[in-house]
């Protein structure tokens, strides 16, 4: 937990960096594909509650997996954070869930 922290504070204190202009150039780099479908699948959910848990419509979700679709930039961001600390992300997104919970009360697999 610790660790997490240490990178978080980093990453904070790089953001405040750039914001009052003393680091220039800082940018995020995105993968330009991101594996919908397998972050869907190793979170064990459908494809309808991923999209109710995350905030996606089912429509973007089916499309992406699909293949019709590409994520755009903040929405990769954001698949990729959801699938490395999901846990963190539901609790910010669901407060009033029980952590570890998906917002139906499964409990999901951080594998």
């Amino acid at each position: 937990m610790k660790k997490l922290f240490d990178d978080l504070m980093t990453g904070l204190d790089e953001v405040d960096a750039f914001l009052a202009g003393e680091t220039v150039g800082y940018k995020v780099n995105l993968p330009a594909e991101v594996d919908v479908k397998g972050i869907r699948k190793r979170l064990k959910m459908t494809q309808a509650r991923f999209s109710d848990t995350f905030g996606f419509s089912l429509d973007a979700v089916k499309h992406w997996e699909g293949g019709r679709r590409t994520p755009e930039s903040s929405a990769r961001a954001f698949l990729i954070v959801s699938a490395k600390n999901p846990t963190a992300v539901i609790a910010a997104l669901h407060p009033h869930q029980k952590s570890g919970q998906s917002s139906a009360g499964r409990s999901i697999s951080h594998s």
